[in-house]
């Protein structure tokens, strides 16, 4: 291939299995690089797996102390000290701010430029493009991210799921739900257009699959009445009706919604039952508190109202489940308030996508078990656009 452009001519042709070959091919061809590895992060953000092969577990690294896992965090690519005549690169795979993993290639010295590190750069941002698309008819890159088996519920539940972080110019918004691999009720959507932003926490009652077929109708019947345009109050009575017209009260789901304006940079929020909206500005971390509304679905045709978000550039706004505030110590102390704010201030420094996944392992060292319950939190660092109201 001569060029960059016949490279993703290539890569856009090629069968949803074998991007990983066609990036080694060209690869092996124009840089002489004797092995490429694409690693992805596990749903439990402990380990990345390499992609392809039966011994994917074998091959894997810790997301936490490895050469690859400080590129994850730190969105930076990164080359090792030379090591018997070759040099290492490891690239960040990451799609509009949803980080997937890493793409690791080894190049003979002399091969190992700026100007290679800048198309390796390049070949591992298009590379993630690629695979997002071809994850809708291949398994591959699934399994890849599997450290071991999820439960039924928790597939169903990461299957519902928008993605894992998601960046535009006014805000970046991450979000991570423990234990991964056994997730049954808590769930998290996200929506952004040209004009705003409509986020949805929800936490569905029961466990196992009766809890995430619970959420997954509520979610779908969230996502249908945003789609049919209407507010965020709106969304919340006809998800309501949904499920009360199934369950009829003997199951609802506690869920918050929140919508934001890019134009004023006004923020609404509808609280509907337990998840916990929580805000750092400057140095100061609050709980802010919203008007208590009925869960979805506890009684029939339920009217909702949206209040309005005390919200500035500059703010990091996080939801956190019932899994997390109602958790405790061995000692019978309650995670929140002090241990949850101290917690939000020792992550302040992470970016939205990174600040979840720390904060939840913040918890695991809090209580020292396993986690008996869902525990969710999702981060938005909120910017705001340039010339809204919000910035004078």
């Amino acid at each position: 291939m001569s060029s960059m452009a016949d490279f993703e001519r290539s890569l856009r042709g090629a069968a949803p299995h074998a991007l990983v070959d066609v990036v080694r091919d060209h690869l092996a061809a124009c840089h002489g690089a004797t092995a490429t590895t694409l690693l992805l992060a596990d749903f439990g953000l402990a380990v990345l797996q390499p992609v392809g092969g039966t011994e994917q577990r074998a091959g894997s690294v810790p997301l936490h102390s490895s050469a690859a896992g400080r590129v994850f965090g730190s969105q930076e690519p990164r080359a090792e000290p030379p090591r018997d005549g070759e040099v290492v690169h490891h690239l960040p795979v990451t799609v509009r701010g949803e980080r997937l993993g890493v793409l690791a290639v080894r190049l003979p010295v002399d091969r190992s430029t700026d100007a290679a590190a800048g198309e390796l750069a390049h070949v591992a941002e298009v590379l993630g493009h690629e695979m997002v698309v071809a994850e809708r008819d291949t398994d591959l890159y699934q399994l890849a991210r599997r450290a071991s088996r999820l439960t039924l519920a928790a597939e169903m539940q990461w299957q519902l799921l928008s993605g894992r972080a998601f960046s535009q110019p006014e805000y970046e918004i991450g979000a991570h739900l423990e234990p991964a691999y056994a997730v049954h009720g808590d769930n998290f959507d996200w929506s952004s257009d040209s004009a705003g932003l409509t986020v949805a926490v929800t936490d569905g009652m029961g466990e196992g699959v009766p809890a995430s077929l619970l959420t997954t109708l509520t979610v779908n019947a969230l996502r249908n009445a945003r789609r049919a345009g209407v507010d965020i109050a709106d969304q919340a009575a006809l998800a309501d009706q949904a499920v009360w017209a199934q369950y009829r009260g003997s199951l609802y789901v506690s869920t918050l919604l929140m919508s934001f304006d890019l134009d004023s940079g006004r923020a609404y929020a509808v609280d509907a039952g337990s998840p916990q909206l929580w805000r750092r500005r400057g140095r100061s971390v609050d709980r802010i508190a919203l008007d208590a509304q009925f869960p979805l679905g506890m009684f029939e045709e339920s009217d909702y109202r949206m209040q309005e978000i005390d919200l500035l550039p500059g703010d990091r706004l996080l939801v956190v489940s019932d899994g997390v505030y109602q958790a405790v110590s061995p000692d019978s102390e309650p995670y929140a308030p002090k241990a949850l704010v101290r917690g939000i201030q020792a992550t302040s420094l992470l970016p939205a996508a990174s600040a979840p996944g720390a904060l939840l392992r913040e918890l695991a060292a809090y209580r020292r078990t396993e986690t008996p319950d869902d525990a969710l939190v999702m981060c938005l660092d909120w910017h705001g656009r340039e010339g809204s109201e919000s910035r004078g």
